[in-house]
Formats: C-alpha cells, structure tokens, sequence
C-alpha cells in the first residue's frame, strides 16, 4: 500500500484539467460505451405462418441473432403446410465489419488508459527527448484513421444487418408463403437501437481523435516553428541630407559646431584693443581708418564743422 500511496502522491494529476489529459478521459469513456453498445448485442424478431391447413401453421416464429452476426449460421425451422418443416436460414456475414469495429474500440480503450497512467505517473519519461509526444501524436493519428474507417464499415454492415433480420424481406424469400391459401405475417421487428448507438460512438471517437490531434501536436515542439512572433519594424535610417546627419553638429564646417559660431573669417571679434592691422572697428576695420582703437580719439563734430 505504501508503494501505490507514494506512487499517487507522485502523480500529477493537474494534466487531467489540461486539454491534452482531459480529451483522454473522454476518449478512454467513448471507446468503452462503442465496444459496449455493439458486442454486447442480441437480438431477435418474430413471424408466423398461418397454413390452409391450420393444423400445420406455426404462428409464433422467433429467431435470435447476435454479435458478431454471421448470419449465414442463424436459421429456423418453417412449416411447409405439407406435412413437415424446413430450416431456412439468414443471408449474409456481417462479422468482420463488426469485430473491426469492436477490435479498435477495444484498443483504443487500452491504448487511452495507458497514454492518461504515463501522462500522470511518468511525466518526465514522456517528455524526455520529446519521443513520448512524437510516438504519441503517431499512435493517435493512425487511431484517427481506424476509427473513420471502422466506423465507416460498420455503418454499412449495420445497415446491411437491419435488411437481412428485416421480417418482411425474410417473408419475400420464403417459398411456403407464396403458396396459395397460406398467410405470412411479421409480429415483431428486431431492436437495433443498440447498434445505432455503437455508430454514432463510433463517429464521436473519430472526432476526438482527430481533435485531439491538435493537442498532442502542440506537444512535440513541431509547431514552435509556426507561433514565432513576427519580426519588428526596421529601424529607419537618416537621409543624408539630414541636419543632424553626417553633417550634423560639431562634425563639419557647415554644421553647428561650437568653432563655427561665427566662423574664423569675419563677424564680429571681441577683442577691441588689437592693434592695427586686426579685425573688428579698428583702424583698418570697416568704419576706415579712424576707427575706435587705442591710437586715436574721437574726432569731434563740432571741428568738422
């Protein structure tokens, strides 16, 4: 007992709630009710044949057939309203459709149980390598695959079975009923409700399966290459031209760097006492050769006039 407390106290159970655990509970519980509904199946219909001799009519003819229905092996003995019987037996074989169908069901169920024990025990040894999710998207594509095609044939036994255990069509092949003065009648209509549930099981365990595909897909890592966020926007580059570009600020004699100020050639120069000769409003700057230096003073307007 300690071994199995340790072993569930180790389980992580919370892969139940997730999709990938959760698809597989409901698959494990559809594939039990498929199995169930068709190879647990047994059946039977009535029909009477009333003779012009009434002595030799059988009005109570009941016939049972069950899974796997080989039907070919089901017969019953009919009066001949000549003083005997005959066996008459069913047509058809309808046993490989129907044990596919259950063949599957079965496996699946197994196949299920097994993939929710490792999803829940053995976490680390399905992840490791990412083989347990590869092997697990393979198994779960071919189950897909089996249950479209068992499901598919056993839609088209299960029919075929209803027109073979039908009473009227039986009745039509019966030679005693078309003799004159005899009476052939159906009493009662085999139940096949049973087997119309397995079919629509079926259908519902191919679509789980082919949806679960998508869950255990994500699973593998096949899928990371497809959710890569999209590449941002390339930053844009300046224009040549642009003003704070290669010609921008401090980098070149047309720019707005600090030894351009007022460039090195002319405008206006601080220095008001330089000699002659310097820039500014010297005596050789552009007010002539009487300018506001050191070596002159103002000549007075009075004077000049």
């Amino acid at each position: 007992m300690s071994v199995l407390f340790a072993l569930v106290a180790g389980g992580q159970f919370r892969v139940v709630k997730e999709p990938l655990g959760f698809v597989k509970v409901l698959q494990w519980v559809f594939a039990i009710f498929a199995f169930a509904t068709c190879g647990s199946y047994d059946g039977e219909f009535r029909l009477s044949v009333e003779c012009a001799n009434k002595t030799e009519s059988d009005l109570s003819i009941e016939v049972e057939f069950e899974y796997p229905f080989r039907l070919h092996q089901v017969y019953f003995d009919a009066p001949t309203c000549r003083g005997g019987t005959d066996k008459f037996f069913l047509v058809g074989d309808y046993s490989s459709s129907a044990e596919f169908f259950v063949t599957v069901a079965v496996f699946a169920f197994l196949y299920s149980m097994g993939a929710l024990a490792t999803y829940i025990f053995l976490q680390n040894k399905y992840r490791e390598n990412n083989k347990g999710p590869m092997l697990d998207f393979l198994a779960t594509a071919v189950f897909a695959f089996m249950w479209l095609v068992s499901s598919s044939a056993w839609a088209k036994g299960l029919s075929d079975v209803k027109m073979a255990t039908d009473p009227e069509n039986i009745i039509k092949e019966m030679s005693v009923c078309h003799q004159t003065g005899n009476t052939c009648k159906e009493l009662r209509d085999p139940v096949t409700s049973g087997l119309n549930t397995s079919v629509v099981f079926g259908f519902l365990n191919l679509v789980l399966w082919v949806g679960n595909l998508w869950f255990v897909f994500k699973e593998t890592g096949w899928a990371a290459p497809f959710m890569r966020a999209p590449p941002g926007a390339p930053e844009k580059q300046p224009a040549p031209g642009d003003a704070y570009g290669d010609a921008g600020y401090g980098q070149g004699p047309g720019g707005y760097g600090p030894q351009d100020s007022y460039g090195p050639q002319g405008g206006y120069q601080p220095d008001y006492g330089q000699p002659a000769g310097g820039g500014g409003y010297g005596p050789q700057g552009d007010y002539g050769q009487q300018g506001y230096g050191p070596q002159g003073a103002p000549t007075s307007f009075s004077n000049q006039m």
